[in-house]
């Protein structure tokens, strides 16, 4: 018996995003003084919101920060925080922010949730 779940939409587009992290580059050679990073995830959608933090292992972290779409019928949709993420830590900032709207569709429009992060991050001296 197949296994449909496999095959859904939402586990190729997490196999895809695990793809992707396993081939990027390591946080550690990126970024060889960062000692530690923590992303504080606020997903925005109307009048609700979620909240989550992250914090990374920079000696295994991969040098990619791609979170999911919150919204399980959006098709297509992740946030990538890479480059406003990589750009901070290249310029040694300890606390950073952002925010990244989702280019997923969801039915026919366009998917509405807004992604809003703060970032800290420590160095060696």
């Amino acid at each position: 018996m197949m296994n449909h779940r496999r095959n859904s939409p939402a586990a190729l587009r997490f196999e895809d995003r695990r793809k992707r992290e396993n081939e990027a580059p390591r946080l550690r050679d990126t970024v060889p003084d960062l000692v530690g990073l923590q992303l504080s995830i606020e997903d925005r959608s109307g009048m609700t919101s979620t909240k989550h933090l992250r914090r990374f292992m920079v000696d295994s972290a991969p040098a990619l920060f791609l979170v999911p779409c919150a919204d399980a019928r959006c098709a297509e949709g992740e946030h990538d925080l890479t480059s406003a993420v990589m750009r901070a830590l290249r310029e040694h900032k300890t606390t950073f922010q952002g925010d990244d709207e989702c280019m997923g569709n969801v039915g026919l429009g366009v998917c509405s949730r807004v992604l809003h992060f703060d970032a800290t991050a420590e160095y060696r001296s």
